[in-house]
């Protein structure tokens, strides 16, 4: 329901306490609201009850309380404040500490907001809630549901540390009148020491369409602590242009990648923020400013390789655009088999066979300088010139597990991929290509896979029984 002299009004903070006031230059306002109280008619407004924990009670205190429930003197840090929304927009509060007032009970009423506790907005007589509207000092809304009575709301995600927040409430009283008061309030700060940040990547640029998102975490957050894992994850942010299905995988404690469904489309611009600044992440304490990321997707080139035709095909956004005979892993040096990505380009590199466990002196060790090297695992597997066996590219498998070509070619596929590009190895009878240890193969996992990682979607899925909705991949506050 739109109210449209409910938000008159504009909020104001004396210290860290909930404050509500009327509008600059709304005299008017009020003084015929006291004139239409002065004859005798009354004033629409309805009573609420806006509980919050302060500092010094702690989440413990505030668990044990809330609006319903309270008890002065009995709820620790609790506080329940009494504000009056009318029909004009302007509002009171009921129960504040006197000015000047320097008891314990002024004092403490005065503390700022204990992010880790629940904030509730009550009736304290008949009406209902129409709207409750929560933002932070940078626009971002916090997350609450109004309960099935409409009597009372409460935050459903966490409030951050060091925030002011912003807190709109549309209201009806007993007789259906809409009124409405904004109130604000501060979060204490989060505590002294680290905070947990995310470093995003990779660097910004100009990236192929299997390019993975990585987000390495100043801390650990551990698998048996999946409440504080799902707000991280919450709380790392991919947007896309166009949008896509994604999702974060943690691979271990410390790091979590993020793809799409399927690979990005050409063209699309990528963007990476942090949302933990303030946020409260269980006993890791609070999270940190982390730099933001943005980076683009160029032309989507895939290249797949059938090691048993000794052929690879390279595609650009679908079409061909040249087929090179290859060689791959002979037995016993089998190229590994699936999906990768590039990760780097090295114009010469000296390939030695003991890097790979070949000793030297044995029919098999090779020293030798190589051009046009395209990375795809860590361990050393590359794309690269091989004039040494042009005879048998085409024909045979004779490699220790790269994929070599004519110099020509090799120049040819150095200059036309970037990093991130898509590299398939078919037929190969190699192992499987791990989808974190060696560079990333994340595109090896299904789908289906990829989502048991999400602490996200796992806590979705136990609440609804159901995958997790692409909507809820790219969380906005």
């Amino acid at each position: 329901m739109q109210l449209t002299k409910a938000w008159g009004v504009v909020a104001a903070v004396t210290g860290a306490m909930l404050v509500a006031a009327a509008a600059p230059g709304r005299a008017s306002d009020a003084h015929a609201a006291e004139h239409t109280a002065g004859s005798g008619a009354k004033e629409a407004a309805v009573t609420l009850l806006v509980g919050r924990a302060v500092d010094e009670g702690g989440p413990a205190a505030a668990g044990r309380c809330a609006v319903h429930t309270f008890r002065p003197g009995l709820c620790g840090g609790w506080r329940e404040q009494r504000v009056r929304a009318t029909a004009h927009g302007s509002g009171t509060v009921l129960r504040m500490p006197v000015l000047g007032d320097t008891s314990s009970a002024a004092r403490s009423d005065a503390l700022p907001t204990d992010a880790d506790a629940p904030l509730e907005i009550a009736l304290a007589e008949p009406g209902r809630l129409t709207d409750v509207t929560v933002t932070d000092g940078h626009g971002r809304h916090l997350a609450g549901e109004l309960g099935p009575d409409s009597g009372h709301w409460l935050n459903t995600e966490p409030l951050r540390a060091g925030e002011m927040y912003t807190v709109q409430v549309g209201a009806q009283d007993a007789a259906g009148t809409p009124v409405g008061v904004t109130m604000a309030f501060r979060t204490a700060p989060p505590a002294d020491g680290g905070r947990l940040t995310a470093e995003f990547g990779p660097r910004p640029g100009t990236y192929g369409a299997g390019e993975i998102v990585t987000a390495d975490l100043s801390r650990p957050v551990p698998a048996d602590d999946p409440v504080a894992r799902a707000r991280v994850e919450q709380a790392l942010q991919v947007t896309s242009e166009p949008q896509v299905e994604g999702a974060w995988h943690w691979v271990d404690a410390s790091t979590l990648h993020y793809r799409p469904r399927t690979y990005w489309p050409a063209h699309t611009v990528v963007r990476v923020r942090s949302g933990l600044d303030g946020v409260e992440v269980g006993d890791l304490g609070y999270g940190g400013p982390s730099e933001q990321l943005e980076f683009t997707v160029g032309d989507r080139i895939e290249a797949v390789t059938d090691s048993a035709a000794h052929e690879m095909t390279v595609r650009r956004n679908g079409r061909i655009i040249r087929t090179i005979p290859v060689t791959t892993g002979k037995a016993g040096f089998r190229t590994r088999a699936g999906i990768k990505v590039v990760l780097r380009k090295e114009p010469k590199v000296r390939m030695r066979g003991d890097t790979v466990g070949i000793k030297r002196g044995t029919k098999e060790f090779y020293d030798l300088p190589v051009l046009y090297a395209t990375r795809v695992t860590w361990s050393g597997e590359y794309i690269h010139a091989a004039p040494w066996s042009v005879e048998a590219q085409g024909e045979e498998n004779v490699s220790h597990g790269c994929t070599g070509m004519s110099t020509e070619n090799a120049a040819w596929f150095f200059e036309t991929v970037r990093e991130g590009d898509i590299v398939e190895v078919v037929n190969s009878g190699g192992e499987k290509m791990a989808p974190f240890a060696n560079g990333f193969g994340d595109w090896n996992l299904d789908w289906g896979s990829w989502l048991a990682g999400s602490a996200l979607a796992a806590a979705d899925a136990h609440r609804h029984g159901a995958p997790l909705a692409p909507s809820r991949l790219h969380p906005t506050t």
